[in-house]
């Protein structure tokens, strides 16, 4: 009989306040912000659960009505918030993000110091119950940035989770404004020491184009990340690199954006297996070359990567789906698709996402 495939996601989220379109703070206040949630591993799992796959939120919070708002959000996505962590001590964090336009990038303002899950430590949780059913545990670099004691539940889940033979992934996601916890030690030499234990515990790693080499410092060749120029082929370099650093993984998904404004992005990917010591890049053109999704008039770009992580590993316990070359055009395909929708949650189907991988993107209203 298949086991069950259940996904978790363990990590802090946070309260998002917007300026609504693509206004200024100063421009709006005093006056109404937008508020929704957002957070890595609840983007995923919300994603997850909205691709049809069973999910559940491992995180702590403190108990009140705006956390109950939260959890019964997700719980209507059809999200499992049975394990999440009640405690009396800390709060939720909030991110400020302002979206950028034109040649004005977006920005983000985190207050997040003293949120609930930046002071629990691993003692605090009950990793057994939590993990109990779960078939696949996703991780990101950000919750560990927050604190030592996230640091240390993280791994200490992620250790968890391998022991019990449940797949791991883990995203970089390098934050520069994070990592401030060791003081005298710099952010990327605190980030490389603590992700280097977590992603020896991966199955699967994903980063986008840059956390390869501010984590780990491995660079693709011939790339300027400030320009927006790519060399794709280099980083098939950068996955084989990481392939010998981390010999556990048997996957390793690179996100490939150009970002020629804040409203024009190129987008694709590329997916190394470990095994056979291929890559597979999408989207490609009629000729089997790889051409990116060109995004224009971008709605809202945070969260592509969270579902980008959500439409690969649903692709990759997928049978129909499962392999490689497949699994990242989905990926890359579900991710092009949340740049249109507002908020950080990628609220696509399936059928939408296969709609795109097969060429209709042209926006047409479905009758």
């Amino acid at each position: 009989m298949t086991r069950k495939i259940c996904l978790a996601g363990f990590g802090e989220v946070m309260l998002r306040l917007c300026p609504a379109g693509k206004k200024r703070f100063a421009q709006v206040l005093p006056g109404a912000l937008d508020a929704s949630y957002g957070g890595g591993e609840a983007n995923v799992c919300a994603s997850w659960a909205m691709l049809g796959m069973e999910s559940r939120y491992l995180t702590a919070l403190p108990e009140n009505p705006v956390t109950a708002a939260f959890a019964a959000q997700l719980r209507g996505i059809g999200v499992d918030v049975s394990q999440i962590r009640y405690d009396k001590r800390g709060r939720m964090g909030i991110y400020y993000a302002e979206h950028g336009s034109a040649l004005r990038g977006s920005n983000v303002i985190y207050d997040r110091d003293y949120s609930t899950i930046s002071l629990l430590g691993p003692e605090d949780y009950d990793f057994k119950a939590m993990l109990d059913g779960v078939t696949h545990l996703h991780l990101s670099g950000i919750t560990p940035a927050l604190t030592e004691n996230a640091f240390r539940s993280t791994l200490a889940i992620a250790e968890a989770a391998s022991a019990q033979g449940t797949t791991v992934s883990v995203d970089l996601n390098y934050r520069k404004k994070l990592w401030n916890w060791e003081p005298g030690t710099a952010k990327n030499e605190l980030a490389r020491r603590c992700m280097e234990k977590i992603v020896a515990c991966a199955d699967i790693m994903i980063g986008n184009e840059e956390d390869a080499a501010d984590v780990f410092g491995i660079h693709a060749p011939d790339t300027s990340i400030e320009s927006g120029k790519l060399n794709v082929e280099g980083y098939k370099v950068v996955a084989a690199k990481l392939s010998e650093k981390f010999p556990k993984a048997k996957f390793i998904a690179i996100t490939l954006r150009e970002s020629i404004s804040a409203d024009h992005n190129n987008w694709g990917g590329m997916l190394y297996d470990c095994s056979t010591k291929k890559s597979h890049l999408a989207p490609l053109d009629a000729d089997g070359n790889y051409s990116s999704y060109e995004i224009r008039d971008i709605v809202d770009r945070f969260g592509g990567g969270d579902s980008f992580c959500a439409g690969l590993l649903f692709a990759l316990h997928t049978p129909e789906y499962a392999d490689p070359a497949t699994a990242i055009r989905f990926a890359v395909a579900a991710s092009a698709l949340k740049h249109t929708i507002s908020g950080d949650y990628n609220f696509n189907s399936k059928a939408e996402v296969l709609g795109l991988m097969k060429g209709s993107g042209s926006g047409r209203v479905q009758r």
